[in-house]
């Protein structure tokens, strides 16, 4: 009656075995480590490695490993203390050459390594790291607006043949000046019709001074607006997983703001610099007509054309029409050019950049194309005694070649100072440009020993309340109890295991969801042998009352699990942040107590009682 077929005590067994697997990579914590890097070459030597040790031995700060590889050189500590001390030590001691950067490495045994079996991911409260409040520039967003419609108006005009004597803008819109009233009508005809809906035009000025002025309407500029953030922020989550976090959190917080938070990254200054940059390339060609110096002196650069200056301040002429922007590009990667042996960034273009870049290059055979490198950073300034975020754009020639053949789709840059600035030109030219400038309001940084106390406060939580149920059910149950207690256990291990596979998060409401799921796992099970207890008192045989148990108390525990495990759902479908790792332990602890509870302890269970025929008495 109460005996289980072979085949599901394999798959209890199975699934015990994998869970137990699986759940072993938490018992190693991450080490705390320093890395080394060269900023132009690629490998950190044998010699460096050597005068790192003899450095840190010097200091008397002990070091658990060191480990080279193509990236650089890992130094691996046992206490967060001895890493800052010894991050300290070497930034003075190799100079500026080398780069000294903090992080976390796992300590996963090579032969769970080869499982794929890792630890779980842990959340900012308990692994340390950075959280960032990001604010969007929305005005920088308008001028962007109205530098795209200038553009887009010059190329329309002189597609459709209409003389005009500039096109300029300032903060409340575009204006267009011409030397007839006739053509500024034709003009006006022309915009309207392929305007209309987006941008509102007016005609103002006599017959000595024709002009349009154009307005983008409220509508158009609050589209424009939310669109930059997304963009923002699916340029943010580029460059995030570019960094290599595990988890991050990026959200929207209001209309202008963005939440990053990046566990586990402990180097602020490398963060600050690849999320906050604002970088993209735009090739234009080279005035060769005009004298670049003359221009210089004068300040001025004549008609069609705008002043750069390369990066030994030599001035050069590029004509304002843009031949590429940076937003056609679809991948871009970092080495070295077998030209000139000096650092590149190898760029691929989309299909519509392969084209338009086809044919700018095919007509202008022969001519001189600059690379026009633009990056705009947000700093915050004190001004008359108050703090003040100013936004500065530099714009700088890092190339000019000549265009030899018509290019295609893949092609590559040189110019560029470093290995290192190339790879991390290629990293956000690959993530993709921030539609708006962004600066940092709010920067909290998380230390590795306040996620330590985190931890341990957490888990003693779970197991003082593991310890309470525990000696409940032992006491009250007494067999069954303990065949309670031990399932209880196992679900412990399994839920653990559930979270390292998925690679989930744990925050600290996760743990309390773990907290809850420990006093909610034995309800079943409170429920099963209250049933078993209800048929013993009715005169069933040990045997009959075991098996009705189960049976008869599996829909009350069906009702009562399914309506918690909704309540999740809803949870993880309308929560943010805490409340989703929340939310994800909850559920999974439910779907473990089942399994736990309704064939685990039936398992255990039907060996103890199963095979004993004259069954008299039950220790329940």
């Amino acid at each position: 009656m109460n005996q289980y077929p072979a085949w599901k005590y394999l798959l209890i067994v199975v699934a015990l075995v994998v869970g137990l697997v699986y759940a072993l990579p938490n018992l190693f914590p991450e080490d705390p480590v320093v890395q080394v890097a060269h900023d132009t070459a690629g490998e950190v030597g044998p010699e460096v490695e050597r005068q790192v040790r003899a450095v840190l031995e010097g200091r008397g700060i002990p070091v658990k490993a060191m480990e080279r590889g193509e990236t650089g050189l890992m130094v691996r500590f046992s206490s967060p203390d001895a890493q800052l001390r010894a991050a300290d030590v070497l930034r003075t001691a190799l100079g500026d050459e080398y780069s000294v950067a903090l992080n976390l490495a796992p300590a996963t045994p090579g032969w769970l390594q080869a499982l794929n079996a890792r630890p779980m991911n842990l959340g900012l409260d308990l692994r340390g790291g950075i959280h960032f409040l990001m604010e969007v520039d929305m005005d920088a967003v308008v001028d962007n607006v109205h530098e795209r419609y200038a553009s887009e108006f010059r190329t329309r005009l002189r597609e459709a043949d209409i003389r005009y004597l500039s096109v300029e803008r300032d903060g409340e819109g575009i204006h267009l000046r011409f030397d007839d009233a006739e053509v500024r009508d034709r003009a006006l005809e022309r915009l309207r019709d392929d305007y209309r809906g987006d941008l509102e035009f007016e005609a103002v000025g006599g017959s000595g001074s024709p002009r349009i002025r154009a307005r983008v309407t409220e509508e158009q500029l609050q589209t424009q607006r939310r669109l930059a953030l997304q963009q923002n922020i699916t340029t943010l989550r580029n460059r995030v997983n570019e960094l290599g976090v595990a988890e991050p959190v990026i959200q929207q917080q209001g209309e202008r703001r963005i939440v990053v938070q990046l566990p586990g990254v402990q180097d602020t200054a490398r963060a600050k610099e690849i999320l906050g940059a604002t970088a993209t390339l735009e090739f234009r060609l080279v005035d060769e007509e005009h004298d670049p110096f003359a221009a210089a002196e004068r300040g001025r650069a004549p008609a069609g054309s705008r002043l750069y200056r390369e990066r030994n301040g030599n001035p050069v002429l590029l004509e304002r029409r843009v031949m590429l922007t940076g937003d056609y590009i679809q991948d871009a990667t970092s080495g070295i050019a077998q030209d000139t042996g000096g650092p590149a960034v190898f760029i691929n273009l989309d299909g519509q950049g392969a084209r338009l870049f086809s044919q700018a290059t095919g007509d202008n055979v022969g001519r001189l194309m600059g690379v026009v490198f633009i990056e705009t950073a947000t700093e915050t300034v004190r001004e008359d005694g108050e703090l003040v975020r100013r936004t500065t754009r530099s714009e700088e020639v890092i190339s000019i070649a000549r265009i030899q053949e018509q290019l295609g789709r893949r092609f590559q840059i040189t110019g560029l100072d470093s290995s290192r600035e190339a790879h991390n030109l290629a990293l956000l030219l690959r993530a993709g440009a921030l539609a708006a400038p962004m600066s940092i309001v709010e920067e909290r940084t998380v230390g590795p020993s306040l996620g330590r106390d985190n931890i341990e406060a957490g888990f003693k939580s779970v197991v003082l309340g593991f310890v309470l149920v525990l000696v409940f059910m032992a006491l009250y149950y007494r067999v069954f109890g303990l065949v309670a207690d031990l399932a209880l256990a196992l679900n412990l291990v399994l839920l653990v295991a559930l979270l390292s596979m998925l690679q989930a998060t744990l925050t600290l409401p996760g743990i309390a969801g773990i907290v809850l799921t420990v006093g909610m796992a034995v309800d079943a099970n409170v429920l099963i042998f209250e049933r078993i207890r209800e048929e013993l008192r009715n005169g069933n045989s040990p045997q009959a009352s075991i098996q009705a148990g189960y049976a008869r108390a599996l829909s009350t525990i069906a009702d009562a699990n399914i309506t918690t495990l909704i309540a999740a759902v809803v949870l993880f479908m309308f929560g943010t942040g805490p409340i989703k790792g929340f939310a994800v332990t909850l559920s999974l602890g439910i779907l473990v107590s089942l399994f736990t509870a309704l064939m685990v302890t039936r398992a255990l269970i039907n060996l103890i009682y199963g095979r004993r025929r004259r069954l008299k008495t039950l220790a329940i």
